[in-house]
């Protein structure tokens, strides 16, 4: 189960006549008594696959498979890579371990003894894995925030993109950035406007991989500050349903002087006054938390004429997700379902599947779109035994800076049964 973008194909070429022991130079279209299949696929760089399938040609046991793969790109054959026996019912099965299978490749299977018969071709896609890291999570406008990471398999030399995301849920580029020798990047950015920016580094698919995103990071971007009227924050980015204290200072001579604190939501057009106070000591103030549910734009005005203000102040709001898988335990073909919600309401907005992936960074895995209750559900299944984690994302909007649930983690273990297994073909 992957993003709709990644879609299971086959590789369509010519059967040649000549078959070795090792090598082959061409992949079979179809089946000719050996079925076949590999889950998950597509799957991240270094995520394990599960291969498997029946011999349908009696005698059904005891006879030998042997796989065969074809890297993308390498402008190499088919090389052998794994050998096996049938059970009694003529089922096989073969296990890829992680941090082997790190780039676009095909399989299949031919049947080594006295059937001399072929699978069909299956194409494993697999995405890469891009790393991301802000040189700080809040600047002021202007200011060079640096954007690093890395892309795994390495790729030097390569293009990548940084994005940021539009209220829209879209992606917009902003400056690309070439791949070093260790397959590193580094990006710099500067913001001309203030706000909560959003962004990824996007590495484009090519033969070796399909294309890879870093998990988003937000900038906090403030504007900068108007000289004897500051205005700050405790904390520039919360989640929904949290308070948040607006303090500052007036000139430090501006003692007792009547202050009001004024904002404006993602969707108002306009600033209104929502709390007073009056300096105190130096000048400082101090507004009771507040509780806005939706990205706020703060300033502070001197309630009495001669008028003055301060710079505008983002205030950030995240969407709170929820997430229950229907069991902590599974087994190879299992499927287990993810349920949850988004709050605040985000009704047909789309919203991911996430899960740990080997470079111990998250990435997409899924996508659906949240239902009127704002309500979501995911399934999944699984191809390999081992230890999994799954937390549900939601980008941002004009409303809210996107947010993430907590972990949720399951335990596979092996499949008991051939039965629970997808059909093989």
């Amino acid at each position: 189960m992957r993003p709709r973008f990644a879609v299971l194909a086959t590789v369509v070429t010519t059967l040649v006549a000549v078959v070795v022991p090792s090598v082959v130079s061409a992949s079979p279209t179809n089946n000719s008594g050996l079925t076949i299949n590999a889950i998950p696929n597509p799957i991240d760089a270094g995520e394990g696959v599960f291969i498997y399938g029946h011999l349908n040609v009696t005698p059904v046991a005891g006879q030998t498979i042997i796989l065969y793969h074809h890297l993308a790109g390498s402008g190499l054959g088919y090389t052998k890579v794994g050998q096996t026996t049938t059970d009694s019912h003529g089922f096989y099965e073969f296990t890829r371990a992680e941090n082997v299978v790190m780039t676009n490749r095909s399989w299949f299977v031919r049947e080594a003894g006295i059937h001399q018969i072929h699978s069909r071709t299956v194409f494993e896609r697999v995405a890469a894995l891009v790393s991301l890291s802000a040189s700080t999570p809040s600047a002021v406008t202007g200011q060079p925030v640096v954007f690093t990471g890395h892309v795994d398999p390495s790729h030097a030399g390569e293009p990548v993109v940084l994005q940021q995301e539009t209220a829209s849920g879209e992606w917009r580029d902003l400056k690309s950035g070439r791949l070093d020798r260790g397959s590193n990047y580094a990006i710099t950015y500067r913001w001309r406007f203030a706000g909560d920016h959003t962004v990824r580094v996007l590495f484009g698919s090519d033969a070796r991989n399909i294309r890879g995103a870093a998990n988003p990071v937000t900038v906090a971007v403030q504007q900068v500050q108007r000289p004897g009227f500051t205005i700050n924050t405790s904390d520039q980015l919360i989640s929904y349903g949290q308070s948040v204290t607006i303090s500052g200072v007036l000139d430090s001579a501006a003692t007792s002087t009547p202050v009001t604190l004024w904002a404006r939501n993602a969707y108002q057009t306009q600033f209104t006054p929502v709390a007073d106070t009056t300096t105190g000591s130096g000048g400082s103030y101090t507004f009771a938390p507040q509780v806005p549910a939706y990205n706020t734009a703060y300033i502070v005005r001197t309630t009495l004429a001669p008028h003055r203000n301060s710079a505008a102040l983002f205030e950030g709001v995240q969407d709170v997700l929820t997430l229950t898988p229907s069991s902590t335990t599974s087994e190879i073909g299992g499927h287990v379902t993810f349920t949850g919600t988004v709050l605040p309401d985000k009704a047909g907005h789309v919203i991911y599947l996430q899960r740990l992936g080997a470079d111990r960074d998250w990435h997409n895995e899924e996508l659906t779109v949240l239902t009127n209750a704002s309500t979501f559900q995911f399934g999944w299944i699984f191809g390999k035994a081992g230890t999994y984690q799954f937390r549900a994302r939601i980008s941002g909007d004009r409303g809210n800076v996107g947010g993430a649930s907590e972990p949720v983690t399951v335990q596979v273990s092996p499949a008991t049964s051939t039965s629970s297994l997808p059909p093989a073909s």
